[in-house]
């Protein structure tokens, strides 16, 4: 080490000197001393670090070695430390249930719903009426069946938790016959067969991968069977030389040899969602009136509810259901609950759901709708003088749900000899701002923005572009 290395080192300030600086007097009055002195300590080691790699003293001439410096380097420091890791970020990708970014945004009132229950005491288990101990799933059960059509209803923490305890409920050790085309994978690495061997379940594979027809069903059942269960393929679709039996014709299948049928539709939805222009998606109540005994679907997807697994369908198998030793393990808390009851409500009004819940919303927005949000967008960035162009795109619905369908929109077009760099600047914004990068282009899409993040949205992008 030079010389003036070792001068510097000695000269560094001692920790006593930061705090008594105005910004260190201020961490102490504001933050607990342990905390204060670890971020002090952080600043000199790096500091030390910086010194010590200096390759002149030109260059460590730079550095910010008082006391003052030293102390905002802590506070900076202390600041990121106590930041929370789960944040709030900028959609502006178009992709509406976006997993990473923790699928659908909530309704205000499933928000409002939540905060009125996280801070007091409730009734989560408690009967109003008789003052004894009630049951959870009491407060949904009545709105889930008036709302699908089924006898009785019950909510667990995700679809993959519903599918593996109805399993487990009702076949255990027992086979169940499903076709080949719908032993899905979806995010994380969940496999459908997986979570039926977890059950318990012995798994009948019929059909081929591209075709499945009624009789291979028939021809499948046995003395072991206990039942038939055709699963939603979620993220992927076949397409061509295909067939698949519908679930109203294996439910008739199932029924005629004394059997249930058991459905796993994934992202449930509640809406026709062709009266938007969109591929028609069988709904809760649809699946129900078809037949089938017990379907079971997420919260968090095109439902637009906080993340849960509905178990809804015949009541003799949703009391097994209920009274299984895995249902206290994968049961929902009291805000989960209050956040579904709350956007179950909306659904009572369908037109008032399609305005109210946020990822139905932007899910049924046609391009006509978004080109005012887009224009608005490009002018606010255009006064803060980025160049962009308003350009036809598609979003995208995200979560496994509608798999290949272009939701066609109008985008704002960025231009950047450096774009990848200008995004990593928009994830290191505050909040986070997440963006397309297409062609060379930063696409940003207004369906997924609020009207109050366009400001932020032109805020970080001026930060950004440099």
């Amino acid at each position: 080490m030079k010389p003036w290395q070792q001068s510097a080192l000695r000269a560094i300030p001692p920790v006593n000197e930061i705090l008594e600086t105005p910004t260190g007097q201020r961490l102490l009055a504001e933050r607990a001393r342990a905390l204060v002195v670890d971020a002090v300590g952080e600043a000199l080691d790096a500091l030390r670090r910086k010194i010590a790699a200096a390759a002149s003293e030109e260059e460590l001439a730079v550095l910010d070695r008082s006391p003052e410096g030293l102390a905002a380097d802590a506070a900076a420091r202390l600041s990121r430390r106590l930041r929370p890791r789960l944040r709030r970020v900028i959609n502006a990708t178009g992709v509406v249930i976006h997993t990473n970014m923790g699928r659908a945004p909530l309704a205000e009132e499933a928000v409002a719903a939540i905060v009125d229950i996280a801070g007091r005491y409730n009734n989560l288990e408690l009967d109003l009426s008789t003052g004894e101990r009630g049951s959870r799933y009491a407060h949904v059960e009545a709105l889930l069946a008036e709302l699908t059509g089924a006898e009785a209803a019950m909510v667990v923490n995700n679809n993959a938790a519903a599918v593996l305890l109805m399993l487990s409920a009702l076949a255990a050790g027992k086979e169940v016959v499903v076709s080949r085309g719908e032993l899905v994978e979806i995010g994380g690495s969940f496999r459908v067969p997986d979570v039926m061997k977890q059950g318990g379940a012995r798994l009948v594979e019929v059909g081929t991968t591209n075709k499945t027809h009624p009789r291979d069903y028939e021809e499948a059942i046995g003395p072991e069977t206990c039942a038939l269960l055709k699963v939603h393929r979620s993220n992927f679709r076949l397409e061509g030389f295909t067939a698949e039996v519908s679930v109203a014709e294996l439910a008739r299948i199932a029924h005629r040899h004394g059997l249930p049928c058991l459905v796993d539709w994934g992202s449930g939805v509640m809406l026709d969602l062709s009266r938007y222009g969109l591929p028609h998606e069988a709904t809760m109540p649809e699946l129900i009136a078809a037949g089938a005994d017990l379907v079971t679907f997420s919260g968090d997807k095109l439902l637009g509810a906080p993340q849960g697994g509905f178990i809804v369908g015949r009541r003799d198998l949703v009391e097994r259901c209920r009274r299984h030793p895995l249902t206290r393990a994968v049961r929902v808390d009291k805000l989960t609950l209050a956040g579904i009851e709350a956007t179950l409500k909306l659904y009572l009004e369908p037109e008032r759901a399609a305005e109210r819940i946020p990822a139905v919303r932007m899910l049924t927005a046609s391009r006509e709708q978004i080109a005012p949000r887009a224009e608005a967008l490009a002018g606010k960035l255009r006064a803060a003088g980025i160049a962009c162009e308003v350009i036809d795109g598609v979003s995208r619905a995200g979560g496994g749900a509608l798999p290949g369908v272009d939701l066609p929109t109008r985008l704002v077009a960025v231009a950047h000899p450096a774009p990848q760099e200008v995004e990593a600047r928009l994830r290191a914004f505050d909040p986070p701002v997440m963006v397309r990068i297409q062609a060379g282009l930063l696409l940003l899409d207004p369906r997924t923005l609020w009207d109050d993040e366009l400001d932020v949205v032109v805020s970080a992008l001026r930060s950004a572009i440099v």
